[in-house]
């Protein structure tokens, strides 16, 4: 054994997990809600709704990346069937509809903020992170075929 092992090592604590199923298929329900809001633009259509009704156009403008109108009818059908958006449309020529979050959607919000809140945080250590992981990879690519 030499010098530099010498040190005892202790076993790093077991951490719980933070969702816990009875059985793999149950899921705890986590499944279906991650589905809606892992989807690309339902988190982007619940912040901008948080400040206040918002009618269809007005709601595709500020939806970051461009959204098609398509996508957004579905993203909006999809929030409002899981109870997290109400629309209300009114009976003018053309049809003037609104959309709003349902008690259900505000509370929502507070996991949002907290998760944008942990991102901007953690934006530079994940940065530095992917640049180490990057160089290593790059390196490893590098030697893999014998050249340099």
């Amino acid at each position: 054994m030499s010098a530099g092992h010498m040190a005892v090592t202790t076993p790093e604590p077991v951490r719980e997990p933070v969702v816990r199923c009875e059985t793999p298929q149950d899921e705890c329900g986590v499944r279906d809600v991650l589905d809606r809001l892992g989807d690309k633009w339902s988190v982007y259509v619940v912040v901008e709704l948080a400040g206040g009704v918002l009618r269809f156009k007005e709601l595709q403008r500020r939806v970051h990346g461009g959204i098609s109108q398509r996508m957004l009818t579905l993203t909006v059908r999809r929030l409002e069937r899981d109870g997290l958006v109400k629309r209300t449309v009114y009976p003018t020529i053309p049809p003037q509809v609104e959309y709003e979050l349902t008690e259900l959607g505000h509370s929502l919000t507070h996991l949002i903020k907290s998760l944008a809140d942990w991102s901007i945080e953690h934006r530079p250590a994940i940065a530095a992170a992917r640049a180490a992981y990057d160089t290593a990879a790059a390196g490893t690519r590098e030697g893999a075929d014998g050249s340099r």
